[in-house]
């Protein structure tokens, strides 16, 4: 597909330019956990041309560990160390904020073992912060508590926006939509880290050395990949393998650096 011209060329690298790639993974390199044609070469020319690179996904249920291996599963071979998660990110932000502090988390292994692994304290009892995570086993109770603890002055903390998440069978309410629940409930806000949050794109700039100048960013989401890309000052390319459609783009005054069918057209 042709080239979208970007609103702010001079702000933005240019593909020639690009040396370093920050990738989402649902909806660019796999769909319903089937790799998509071109995902499995394109990460193996980046690995055999020593290109840095991450994939960057808002899933906080899973460890980079346990990401890497489902990928693998779909024939795309990405290090733990390649995978930077909203879960990481989220743990890499409250460790700035309050070395050694204490959490309540409504979430599963991913946020669990990098808040454990950032030195953080899981506890019910007066928690500095509450964080709210990807999880499929939400509880009233547990609910009940984050609010409870968030009114008493925690800080809430959550890991990504999205309101819903797929299944084969269709939409689930995901941390987005609990985040709005306790927000009604007490009439805060969360922080959230991960995308659209430009903290998580300069994070993950860090992790692997990289500068905006010579980065892009691949999603397949305007409201999270795209938009926050644009503000970290990358290159962004907007792929139709996931939830969006020309019409889809159509929707936001914003629009990306490029357009592609899918990753395949960024091989060699």
């Amino acid at each position: 597909m042709s080239e979208v011209p970007a609103q702010e060329a001079a702000a933005h690298p240019r593909r020639d330019d690009v040396e370093c790639w920050l990738t989402d993974m649902d909806g660019v390199l796999v769909r319903e956990n089937r790799a998509i044609p071109g995902a499995a070469e394109l990460i193996r020319h980046w690995r055999e041309t020593d290109r840095p690179f991450l994939v960057l996904t808002n899933n906080s249920i899973f460890t980079a560990r346990d990401l890497s291996a489902r990928l693998a599963a779909s024939g795309i071979e990405v290090p733990e160390d390649r995978i930077w998660t909203s879960a990481l990110a989220t743990a890499a932000f409250l460790k700035q904020q309050k070395p050694g502090g204490s959490a309540f988390v409504l979430g599963e292994a991913g946020i669990l073992t990098a808040l454990h692994d950032a030195g953080f304290v899981m506890t019910e009892s007066d928690p500095d912060f509450v964080v709210v995570g990807e999880t499929r086993n939400y509880s009233f109770e547990a609910i009940t508590k984050a609010i409870r603890h968030i009114a008493a002055g925690s800080r809430f903390i959550s890991t990504n926006p999205d309101a819903t998440g797929p299944s084969p069978e269709g939409p689930l309410p995901a941390t987005g939509a609990i985040n709005a629940l306790i927000t009604k409930a007490t009439g805060k806000d969360p922080y959230i880290v991960g995308k659209p949050n430009p903290m998580m794109f300069r994070s993950a700039l860090n992790r692997i050395g990289a500068h905006s100048h010579n980065t892009a960013m691949i999603g397949d989401r305007m409201d999270t990949d795209v938009v926050a890309g644009m503000e970290a000052g990358l290159h962004t390319i907007l792929v139709l393998t996931g939830i969006s459609d020309p019409a889809e783009i159509e929707r936001f005054p914003f629009r990306p650096d490029e357009v592609l069918g899918s990753v395949a057209e960024l091989l060699p």
